[in-house]
């Protein structure tokens, strides 16, 4: 193994450097991976571009980059369940502590996570990178590097469908279609939505929906009121639907949600927005209308995996920019301009094969 492990650091706001580092040793419950594949998350963008997120903010450098998949090492002490060779997924968000939420299931709620590519934590955009061993999950030989490190943004759409409760007969309308809206649209199909519907400015972002198998089809018009949005989904439809996932964080976008979705039915906010939004919720509230909150996801690794080596889910078209990991600043500039869907870096000089 060679001593060098190139790392995507952002230093700053507008700061982004590759440097080097120290190859790190795994802990007794740890492994060493060396990274294969790393996609780069509109989060990663925004701590460039930004320096923060909400009040998580970074006050010294971090490494970026939690959409990852690699190969094991090394393996701590304690390690039992993997050994060097493994390819593996890595699901970036590990409990610090045994709290109510960890007892619960629901640890991704936990105060104290630790999670890649978050304040003060650093991620996994290098060649070389510890995490817990619990948290790396195995990939069957059907599955590629690449396919593991997109069952992060997969997890999105899993716990938002979970949440929603997508079921056979579903009619579902899906705001926004960039990666996040991609990927509740694919697991919504997989989990029975006999409609999806899913909306965008942007058409090349539409036209790749209807290659990942929408319904519907619908171009926000800028000017439009969210109530008359809400009509175009129900024309389409022929009715009003059971769900609307909402992956904008758009105010109008939230507000066409809660118009939208028929009597009864349900909401969930998965798109990361503005702390306050207007939302007409005396109209959810007479139709008993839900609204439930995403964060991230939890126990969602062992399902995708099932899904991506069944082939009932097929998460390969989403995938439409790679760069080695030297040409990071290229590709962080390609995410930020819009470009594509998913961006993906290699960091094994050795394999940039997906």
């Amino acid at each position: 193994m060679d001593k060098e492990n190139l790392s995507v650091v952002v230093h700053s706001k507008g700061d982004l450097r590759l440097e080097h580092r120290a190859v790190p040793e795994p802990g007794p419950n740890e492994v060493l991976l060396q990274m294969h594949s790393v996609g780069i998350c509109g989060s990663d963008v925004h701590y460039w571009q930004h320096g923060r997120i909400g009040d998580f903010v970074v006050k010294e450098p971090m490494v970026l980059g939690h959409e990852a998949s690699g190969r094991v090492i090394k393996v701590g002490s304690e390690v039992k369940h993997l050994q060097p060779g493994d390819r593996v997924a890595v699901e970036p968000g590990v409990p610090r502590e045994m709290d109510e939420f960890f007892k619960t299931g629901r640890y991704n709620l936990s105060p104290t996570i630790f999670f890649c590519a978050t304040p003060p934590d650093d991620g996994n955009l290098c060649r070389y990178y510890t995490h817990s061993a619990d948290f790396c999950y195995k990939l069957p030989d059907s599955v590629s590097y690449e396919e593991g490190a997109l069952i992060e943004p997969l997890s999105v759409g899993i716990h938002a469908c979970r949440r929603a409760q997508v079921t056979l007969g579903s009619a579902v309308l899906i705001c926004g279609a960039g990666p996040i809206g991609l990927v509740c649209l694919l697991v919504a199909k997989s989990m029975g939505a006999s409609l999806v519907v899913i909306s965008d400015l942007n058409v090349d972002r539409l036209a790749k929906a209807k290659e990942l198998g929408a319904d519907f089809l619908l171009q926000v018009k800028r000017g439009e009121t969210p109530e008359e949005m809400a009509k175009r989904v129900e024309e389409h439809l022929g009715s009003q639907p059971h769900i609307t996932i909402e992956c904008t964080g758009v105010e109008s976008s939230i507000q066409t949600a809660i118009y939208a979705t028929r009597s009864g039915g349900v909401v969930v906010v998965v798109g990361m927005g503005p702390a306050m939004v207007t939302v007409p919720l005396l109209s959810a509230g007479i139709r008993e209308v839900d609204i439930r909150g995403v964060f991230r996801y939890c126990n969602t690794w062992p399902m995708a995996i099932a899904m991506l080596a069944s082939k009932k889910v097929n998460v390969k078209p989403l995938v439409t920019h790679r760069f080695p990991l030297e040409k990071a600043a290229e590709a962080f500039e390609t995410t930020r301009q819009g470009l594509g869907v998913k961006v993906m870096l290699k960091c094994d000089p050795n394999d940039q094969n997906p």
